[in-house]
């Protein structure tokens, strides 16, 4: 189960982040490149999860 949860939050913070990036604010843009990599990050923490299992 936590596999899922993980590519699912994965998955909607990558399209949040990249909504973030065509804002015309800097700032915003910015926080949507670290929001795209956080949740690239959250994939593949689910993805480790699913080869090895839950328990870890």
């Amino acid at each position: 189960m936590g596999e899922l949860v993980d590519k699912v939050k994965g998955n909607v913070n990558e399209a949040v982040g990249k909504a973030k990036q065509k804002s015309d604010d800097p700032e915003t843009r910015a926080e949507g490149k670290g929001q795209e990599t956080k949740g690239k990050a959250q994939q593949v923490k689910g993805e480790v999860k699913g080869a090895l299992g839950d328990d870890i």
